[in-house]
C-alpha cells in the first residue's frame, strides 16, 4: 500500500496541477441576455499564477467579447501591494466587476472562511424586500485594502461596482447591470434600481448573500465550484443539496449561474484541482465566437 501510494500521489498532484491551469468555455444561453458577454470570476491574482493569468485574459481576448464581467476576489488579502493587478490593463473589451471577500481580506483561511459561512447562515437576511447582512460587518474587513484595490483596477480599466449600477447598450440592446458589494465582509447593500425593461444581470461574489432579487439573470462566484469535485459532492450539487457550480433556475428564484473560477486557492503554495476545471463563461456566443471555440 506504501508503494502503490508513493506511486499513485505524485501524478494525482501533478494532474490536479496540470487541470488548475486547463481553462474550459462554458456556454451558456439565456433568454433575452445581449450577445457575447465574458464572465470570469476570482483570480486571485499573485506571483505564482500571473502567466495563468495572462493566458486567461488572452483567451478572453480571442473572443472578442462585447463585455466582460468579473465576480471578485481580484487579490489574495496577502499582498502589498497591488502591482500585479495592472494585467487587467490587457482586456480589449469593457469591463464591470464587483469585489469579494478576499478583497476584503475576510474569510481568507479554512477557520475564518467556515466562521463566516456559519455566520451567514445564522444572522444574514438575504430576502429581496429586506436584505441586511450588516452583522457581518464586524470589523474585520480591511476597507483601505478594498478602497486601494478598486482604484488600481479603476485605473486599469476596470469599473468597479460598489453597490452601484451601470447602463451598458450592447449591439443595441440596454443591459442594466448591479454590483452589490461583498456580502461577507458585510458591505452588501444592494441598490435602488429604475422600473425597466432592460435585461437585468446582478453581480454578487458570495453566492450565498444572493437574494431573489427582481432580475433576469444572477451571476456569483467565490466557491471555485468547489475546486475537488468527487463523485458524491458532484452529485449533491446536481441534486440542487449544495450550490457549487453551475446553473440553478429550477426553483422557480432568479436563475443564478455560480462559476469555478478561473484560478484556484493554494495548497502548499501550489494551485490544485480535481473534475473541476476553471472556466471562462460565455453568454449567449455570437457565430464568431462558436467559430472561435469549436
Amino acid at each position: 500500500m506504501a508503494i502503490l501510494l508513493l506511486i499513485v500521489l505524485p501524478s494525482m498532484t501533478g494532474y490536479m496541477a496540470w487541470e488548475a491551469r486547463a481553462v474550459e468555455v462554458t456556454v451558456l444561453e439565456i433568454d433575452g441576455a445581449p450577445e457575447g458577454i465574458v464572465y470570469i470570476t476570482d483570480p486571485h491574482v499573485k506571483a505564482s499564477n500571473i502567466d495563468h493569468v495572462r493566458e486567461v485574459i488572452d483567451e478572453v481576448n480571442r473572443l472578442n467579447p462585447s463585455l466582460v464581467l468579473i465576480g471578485g476576489d481580484f487579490a489574495t488579502g496577502e499582498e502589498e501591494d497591488f502591482t500585479a493587478q495592472e494585467v487587467w490593463r490587457s482586456l480589449d473589451a469593457p469591463a464591470y466587476a464587483v469585489l469579494g471577500n478576499h478583497d476584503y481580506r475576510v474569510g481568507i483561511d479554512g477557520p475564518t472562511g467556515v466562521e463566516r459561512l456559519f455566520a451567514t447562515r445564522a444572522s444574514a437576511v438575504v430576502a429581496a424586500g429586506a436584505y441586511d447582512v450588516s452583522s457581518l460587518d464586524d470589523g474585520s474587513a480591511d476597507t483601505a485594502f478594498a478602497d486601494g484595490l478598486a482604484a488600481t483596477l479603476e485605473e486599469n480599466g476596470v469599473r468597479v461596482l460598489r453597490n452601484d449600477y451601470a447602463r451598458v447598450d450592447i449591439g443595441g440592446k440596454e443591459l442594466l447591470i448591479v454590483g452589490v458589494d461583498s456580502g461577507w465582509a458585510g458591505m452588501a447593500d444592494p441598490p435602488e434600481v429604475p422600473a425597466t425593461d432592460a435585461f437585468t444581470l446582478y453581480l454578487i461574489h458570495e453566492p450565498s448573500c444572493r437574494a431573489d432579487w427582481d432580475a433576469d439573470l444572477i451571476l456569483a462566484g467565490h466557491t471555485h465550484g468547489g475546486q475537488f469535485l468527487f463523485p458524491v459532492v458532484n452529485q449533491l450539487n446536481d441534486l440542487g443539496v449544495i450550490e457549487l457550480a453551475g446553473l440553478f433556475d429550477d426553483d422557480g428564484k432568479t436563475p443564478t449561474y455560480i462559476s469555478r473560477g478561473v484560478c484556484s486557492s493554494s495548497l502548499a503554495g501550489v494551485d490544485l484541482r480535481f473534475n473541476c476545471q476553471p472556466e471562462i463563461v460565455l453568454i449567449n456566443p455570437t457565430d464568431e465566437q462558436l467559430r472561435a471555440i469549436a
